[in-house]
């Protein structure tokens, strides 16, 4: 039998339109603002939703040389980049290490779809001659971890899966596997997407998917409201330095909290729709707290996929009762989309770094615009403000296109 390890987070890189690093991340989330505005990336009158959350305040050079900048699309700038600061937040040199026991793990839904669709008009418009000889390497979704292999040298586990708007919670998920049973020691790993492009945000808009609230933008996200109308797609990555604990430990590292479970499951119903009694919604997080040996009622802090959709949002509180039976009236639940949109593949990252920093900050984050429950959405969703609260268990929850599920169990870190 393997010998399981404990894994610890000890690194947060971030990059999401409240903030970047780990501090600009915690410091948007207290402000308790929506970064959500009309889209400037490009004209959205095509389309019936008109919202979405920019990351502004990015600039590639400030962790790439020229030439990676150039030779890099958006997709990859943003994977580099938060691995970089997920690393200097962990104060760990990868120099120093062994790199054959360092990995990454990354997730995400769309890969390089933007850089993808400029390319295609240069091709119409210019010809095959005026193509980025970059398109094949920068398309295709393994760029963002071997991109970061590639930079940092390091030389262990590498994946990037592409499962939809779980892909960042599987990403985690599996990194936190390779860590515990001994394949690796360290893992870079979370979730990137940067899809802000005219025809992969009309793709969303045409099915319907999006908000229409183009009269209020830093109101649309809204989960688990009764107005709410549809997800606001957003863009950013995270990257969590998972790593073996004892190690960590001695080497005098801070701990955020550890990794503990981690469970995923298929809803086998639907492309869309979340299977409507929300069974494997809740085996998933039923596996994550089997696979961490915790009982429901320990779990304090539920960080929801909450998408802002009709149908998610009633049936996660469905797959929530389901799991937690009478102790669900007692948790706390939130959903921090309505603060950044809906990252796709990069959400469920960004909600482990928050949920991580909650139990080390012992404060839990709001969810924004939620004003009169929804129809079915009866929990504590931690409405408009965060509140102080000091949590044990915090589990995070993401679902996509597909039926797939996915959740992972963070425990606060005891110093034992």
């Amino acid at each position: 039998m393997i010998e399981r390890r404990r894994v610890a987070i000890t690194g947060i890189g971030a990059i999401t339109p409240i903030g970047l690093g780990r501090a600009g991340l915690w410091d948007g989330l207290r402000r308790e603002r929506s970064a959500v505005t009309t889209i400037t990336r490009f004209d959205p009158g095509l389309w019936r939703s008109q919202n979405a959350a920019q990351v502004d305040d990015f600039d590639p050079a400030d962790f790439l040389e020229s030439r990676q900048t150039r030779r890099f699309d958006r997709f990859s700038h943003f994977s580099v980049a938060c691995a970089k600061l997920a690393l200097e937040d962990a104060r760990l040199n990868v120099a120093a290490e062994d790199r054959e026991r360092i990995g990454a793990s990354m997730g995400s839904a769309l890969g390089g779809i933007r850089f993808a669709e400029e390319q295609y008009d240069v091709y119409v418009n210019e010809g095959t001659r005026a193509l980025n000889p970059a398109l094949a390497l920068n398309v295709f979704i393994g760029a963002s971890s071997c991109n970061i292999a590639i930079e940092l040298g390091v030389q262990g586990p590498n994946s990037t899966n592409g499962m939809s708007c779980a892909s960042g919670t599987i990403a985690v998920g599996d990194a936190f596997r390779v860590v515990r049973d001994g394949y690796a020691d360290v893992m870079l790993t979370g979730g990137v997407e940067a899809p802000l492009s005219p025809l992969c945000f009309g793709s969303f808009a045409i099915i319907r998917a999006m908000s229409t609230r183009n009269d209020d933008p830093a109101g649309a996200s809204r989960p688990f409201d009764r107005d709410r109308d549809g997800f606001v797609m957003g863009e950013g990555a995270a990257v969590l330095v998972l790593e073996e604990l004892s190690r960590a430990m001695a080497r005098g590292a801070h701990v955020y909290a550890e990794v503990v479970g981690y469970g995923s499951s298929n809803d086998a119903h639907h492309m869309t729709a979340p299977r409507p009694d929300g069974s494997q919604a809740s085996r998933s997080m039923r596996l994550a707290l089997s696979d961490a040996g915790v009982s429901p009622g320990d779990v304090g802090y539920v960080n929801a996929h909450g998408s802002s959709t009709p149908l998610n949002d009633s049936t996660e509180t469905t797959a929530l009762k389901q799991t937690f039976g009478d102790h669900a009236h007692r948790l706390q639940v939130s959903s921090t989309k309505g603060y950044y949109g809906h990252a796709l593949g990069a959400s469920g990252a960004i909600e482990l770094a928050i949920s991580a920093l909650a139990l080390d900050g012992k404060w839990l984050p709001p969810t924004l615009n939620h004003e009169v429950p929804g129809e079915a959405c009866d929990l504590d969703y931690i409405p408009q403000h965060g509140r102080r609260a000091d949590v044990e268990y915090a589990l995070s929850n993401s679902f996509g296109f597909g039926g797939i599920n996915a959740a992972v169990l963070l425990k606060r870190h005891d110093g034992v």
